[in-house]
């Protein structure tokens, strides 16, 4: 706001009559069921922003927003309107807005209506002179001035509704996601892929290795579950004749919370019938490349504060050849157990006897390579005995076609030429199932109709999954997933029966 300075809140009057804001928020506040609105305050922006200093447009407008920045001078006040677009000074004088005494004691984060000419005043500073103001809202609890904002993590993702005001980066992500399933959606259609729902509610747990969320119908009397995952369902529509699907879903993994992980989360899944493990590598790349250079205006982009080339086409390595680099020998899934245990103690990777070379693998690789690898990599090739749903590999016993895209040191994508044999997949699932009765809750249930799903023929076929938040979080250089998601998992708050705050009075020293 700037201007003839910062400037302060006060009450409503519109022309109909006034209301005196302290009056408001003791209770006596009779709410007006509409206000027109006629002009953004980005459009006031984009269209008059470079009239000269003084200048009166004979352009009246309606807007409205809440005001966030008040200062008084004598008989001028300045405000900071803003909206879901932008901001703007409000310019009110004692000699010509309505209740001007009330308008200056309105407080920061109340809603107000404005209608009034666009001007700039004296100095510069584009405005809208306050001819008529009505109070849409009070806020009835202290509201921070946007120079401070939240300075506590927690209340930020709790009162998100307050946050969005005074963090424009918070407001820039929730732009930048959506923006960006827009562009994404653009991008899939072009290439002929059909958007499709799936079930949320599963009767059996399937499609990824997590635990479920687990609820109960009661007119049917059936456990259900919430999906951890689409796959199952989105191949059963390639099955069913639709040759290209995807679906961005929400799923739900009954996990830890962390700077990468909430128990809610959004996932593009996307199945093309005909091709293979490397069509999707392909799709990967050139997908986030186009939404680098669309959201960003690069594909050379910054992310915590080092350089990031997202550029087709990203590095491919196989998980053994990697791994061997990284431990300084060479090891593979046949590569003998003891030796594999032995190694997973030297770089301390806790095991457990039941597992394979292929998991023991896989976990000296997610502990000791995964983090290192920055630039995007495809990490190809991995372990049967952790990827139940993959095909085997053509030329490689003991492995699947499956990649996971890796940027920043974590995983971005999966994805793999999938499984189409039922009796192969059969026996997969009742290995699976063997370790869920053995204690590993994350472990598959056979799910017998995905099966007979098979038995009707399923063609040659390759299935991506994007961790959507991940990519907002790379896309927007944000390093927690908080920060991407609008109301993130929490820990119940412990409420206090507080009276109620009083409301700011707009200086910002609350």
């Amino acid at each position: 706001m700037s201007d003839d300075g910062p400037v302060e809140p006060g009450g409503t009057t519109g022309p109909g009559g006034t209301t005196d804001p302290d009056e408001a928020r003791a209770g006596g506040f009779e709410q007006p069921y509409t206000y027109d609105v006629d002009t953004t305050l980005a459009q006031v922006v984009e269209q008059f922003g470079g009239i000269e200093a003084g200048t009166e447009t004979g352009h009246v407008v309606g807007v409205a927003g809440r005001l966030m920045l008040r200062r008084t001078q004598g008989k001028l006040a300045f405000g900071s309107l803003h909206d879901a677009t932008g901001q703007v000074q409000l310019f009110a004088t004692a000699a010509g807005t309505p209740a001007f005494e009330e308008f200056c004691s309105l407080n920061l984060g109340d809603w107000i209506g404005v209608r009034g000419e666009v001007m700039a005043t004296r100095r510069g500073e584009l405005s809208v002179r306050v001819d008529h103001w009505t109070l849409l809202a009070p806020t009835r609890r202290s509201f921070p001035d946007k120079w401070h904002g939240i300075t506590d993590p927690d209340t930020r993702y709790r009162q998100r509704y307050v946050d969005l005001w005074v963090t424009p980066e918070a407001r820039h992500t929730v732009q930048l996601r959506s923006h960006l399933l827009s562009s994404l959606r653009r991008f899939l259609e072009a290439r002929s892929f059909l958007e499709v729902e799936t079930p949320v509610f599963h009767p059996i747990p399937g499609g990824a290795l997590a635990r479920p969320f687990e609820t109960h119908h009661n007119a049917l009397d059936s456990q259900l579950f919430l999906r951890i995952a689409p796959e199952l369902y989105l191949k059963r529509l390639v099955v069913g004749g639709f040759d290209r699907v995807f679906e961005i879903a929400r799923v739900f993994r009954n996990e830890g919370i962390s700077t990468r992980h909430n128990p809610e989360f959004t996932m593009l899944e996307c199945y093309e019938a005909y091709a293979d493990y490397h069509a999707h590598m392909e799709l990967t790349e050139q997908l986030v490349e186009h939404l680098a250079v669309e959201l960003c205006g690069s594909s050379n982009v910054t992310y915590d504060g080092r350089p990031l080339d997202l550029s087709a086409p990203w590095r491919r390595g196989t998980l053994a050849e990697l791994t061997s680099a990284r431990v300084g020998e060479e090891v593979s899934i046949r590569t003998p157990v003891d030796r594999l245990v032995s190694l997973c103690e030297s770089h301390g990777v806790p095991t457990r006897p039941a597992w394979g070379p292929g998991k023991l693998l896989l976990e000296l690789y997610e502990k000791t390579t995964e983090h290192d690898l920055w630039d995007p990599t495809f990490v190809t090739d991995y372990p049967a005995e952790v990827s139940p749903l993959s095909r085997e590999h053509r030329s490689e016993p003991g492995l699947v076609e499956r990649f996971e895209g890796i940027v920043v040191g974590r995983e971005l994508c999966n994805g793999f030429s999938e499984l189409t044999d039922p009796d192969v997949q059969r026996q997969r699932f009742e290995e699976q199932a063997a370790q869920r009765d053995s204690g590993d809750d994350e472990a598959m249930a056979v799910d017998v109709d995905y099966l007979r799903a098979l038995d009707y023929g399923l063609p040659p076929t390759v299935g991506l999954g994007i961790g959507i938040d991940r990519l907002v979080m790379l896309l927007a250089d944000v390093q927690s997933i908080r920060d991407v998601v609008l109301f993130p998992t929490l820990r119940p708050e412990q409420h206090v029966d507080a009276a109620e705050r009083p409301a700011s009075d707009g200086s910002g020293a609350d």
